[in-house]
């Protein structure tokens, strides 16, 4: 029997939100904390996410470089692989192929700042997480420290969906640390940023665990065959694991 591997999709239609930062970090804290191996993914055209894996010094998490159309292919191809965890990263926007990544998931986090703009925008999100009957939870992301409106922020998103417990706030060494491709427990272990990583990653990796044996596998889930393999524009096969070479 294979071993379940989780899925989680980092996910919002407001950009800046810092879906990610918080999906480099999650997936590295993951690693660390013995959920590995532990995979990433890329699914935003600007590849934010794959250029920082690319200048990280550390090979752990793993990088898939994958496609919207080939995303059932290289999720079944991580799984045989023996991976535990796939971290996805989408662009932010609203559109049918993000629709199409969350059906992977079995968890998608929602970044949101404490700010109307973002509050405003969490819907469309909201909407397409509901449509899927997927678990959500929304991650209240560079706050203020001891700024009412985080508080408001929060209550107005428990509306919603579920928030988790711990809020990350805006710090100067959570970008800092993104430059070099670590993340603030690789630059300061000891740090207040590092501790709410940490917090946020022991809540996700809960909700993970109690969701253990519910999810079908993906042939399943999808009712289809995988998809062709993943070629690129001159039909060469484009290979799936790896570092992405950038352009």
């Amino acid at each position: 029997m294979l071993p379940l591997m989780r899925v989680i999709v980092f996910a919002s239609q407001k950009g800046g939100s810092g879906k990610t930062t918080l999906a480099g970090h999650v997936a590295v804290e993951g690693e660390r904390m013995g959920f590995g191996p532990v995979a990433l993914i890329d699914t935003d055209p600007q590849g934010s996410l794959s250029k920082w894996w690319n200048v990280r010094e550390a090979e752990r998490p793993a990088f898939i470089q994958s496609v919207f159309t080939n995303l059932y292919q290289d999720l079944s191809q991580a799984r045989d692989e023996g991976f535990r965890l796939v971290v996805i990263d989408t662009p932010p926007a609203v559109t049918r192929a993000i629709a199409e990544v969350v059906s992977f998931a079995d968890l998608v986090v929602v970044p949101t700042r404490p700010s109307p703009h973002d509050l405003r925008a969490v819907g469309p999100t909201v909407d397409i997480v509901e449509s899927r009957h997927k678990q959500l939870v929304f991650v209240v992301n560079a706050a203020t420290p001891r700024a009412r409106i985080t508080a408001e922020a929060a209550v107005a998103l428990s509306q919603h969906g579920t928030v988790a417990p711990v809020t990350i706030h805006h710090r100067v060494d959570y970008a800092a640390s993104m430059t070099d491709g670590r993340t603030v427990m690789e630059a300061d272990p000891e740090g207040r940023s590092a501790k709410e990583i940490a917090g946020l990653w022991a809540y996700l990796a809960e909700r993970l665990r109690k969701s253990e044996g519910l999810r079908p596998s993906l042939t399943e889930e999808q009712g289809r065959e995988p998809a062709s393999p993943n070629l690129n524009g001159i039909g060469r096969r484009v290979p799936t694991f790896g570092r992405r070479v950038l352009q």
